[in-house]
């Protein structure tokens, strides 16, 4: 039952991925949580066990996602670069922010977080989109905030990107698959500092590499 639990949520992560341009994270990480909880995992490490996988599962979602919508034109890679310099180094600041959290507390975070993104979605008027591209330098910030936030909740940055890029003119189609192409160095940056940090935890359960549970992530 736990297995099928991870391949259903791969399906479902995998069709919000290729749909709106997020990697995922906000379907998996509350899986996983649950997921983790049945199968009797330490409280103090489920919590960043389940983000730390779900950055991992992005790196498959976020490529599968960003190879279509560049086929298709779709992905401004001009926008990209300098967005991706501040997501690295935000995404390393996201995971070192986590790991001095309480598993208790970040669980509480993780579902305000959620509540946010949802309300959001349901009371905000989206941007007009309007403004003309943004310099370099405004990319690389909104890139560390977009990464830091991304990796401390284990999404793919599409809840934080697509809005940024909507205020911009730009077609919908590449604000969807810029904001695609955004997942992957979070989900990369993030799983490997994962795995670097949760190295050393006593209590993880077998089959971890750090802050990633391999079957939970081949699921």
């Amino acid at each position: 039952m736990i297995i099928m639990s991870y391949l259903l949520a791969g399906v479902f992560a995998g069709l919000v991925a290729g749909l709106l341009g997020v990697g995922g994270g906000i379907v998996v990480v509350p899986v996983l949580i649950l997921a983790f909880e049945a199968q009797g995992f330490a409280e103090q490490i489920m919590t960043h066990m389940a983000i730390g996988t779900s950055l991992a599962t992005i790196v498959f979602t976020s490529a599968s996602s960003v190879f279509r919508h560049n086929k298709l034109n779709g992905v401004a890679w001009p926008m990209f670069w300098p967005l991706c310099l501040g997501i690295v180094f935000g995404a390393i600041g996201g995971v070192i922010t986590v790991v001095q959290l309480d598993g208790a507390l970040l669980k509480k975070m993780i579902g305000v977080f959620v509540i946010l993104v949802a309300m959001k979605m349901l009371f905000v008027p989206a941007l007009g989109g309007n403004r003309a591209q943004p310099a370099k330098t405004m990319l690389a910030f909104a890139g560390t905030l977009i990464g830091w936030v991304s990796a401390m909740f284990g999404i793919g940055g599409g809840t934080l990107s697509v809005p940024f890029l909507s205020q911009y003119r730009m077609q919908m189609k590449q604000i969807v698959g810029t904001s695609a192409a955004c997942g992957i160095p979070i989900a990369v940056v993030g799983s490997l500092t994962n795995m670097l940090v949760g190295a050393g935890e006593a209590s993880l359960p077998t089959w971890s590499v750090g802050y990633v549970y391999l079957p939970a992530l081949l699921g």
